[in-house]
């Protein structure tokens, strides 16, 4: 999350929703991200604490990147960001991810889907 920027309007950072994870490993001393901490949702230097080992300590398999800027939303399906620009996205696959997980879709992602 620390490098991953909207691939349309390039905007950082992305807002990151996860719908599943799994612990995977135990983390003994974790790198730290340098700019913004997604864990926590804010940039780094704002930060009064982190928990480093406990993020990097979870996968997360399926979830949902959002652009704040350009409202454009990025699916996380089998632990990959889908962040294709608009002419690229498959929309099959895009489909089937909103209908498994429209519990957890923020609303203002789904008014923006059904609009498309």
């Amino acid at each position: 999350m620390d490098i991953l920027a909207c691939p349309m309007c390039r905007n950082f950072p992305l807002k990151l929703h996860v719908f599943q994870s799994e612990s995977r490993y135990s983390v003994e001393e974790a790198t730290r991200c340098e700019l913004y901490c997604s864990y926590h949702d804010g940039l780094i230097d704002e930060l009064e604490e982190t928990r480093c080992r406990e993020c990097y300590s979870v996968e997360i398999t399926d979830g949902l990147l959002t652009c704040p800027k350009c409202g454009r939303w990025y699916a996380i399906i089998d632990e990959i960001p889908i962040m294709l620009p608009d002419n690229l996205r498959d929309r099959k696959r895009e489909s089937e991810f909103i209908n498994k997980w429209s519990g957890k879709i923020p609303p203002d992602v789904l008014k923006m889907v059904s609009r498309e």
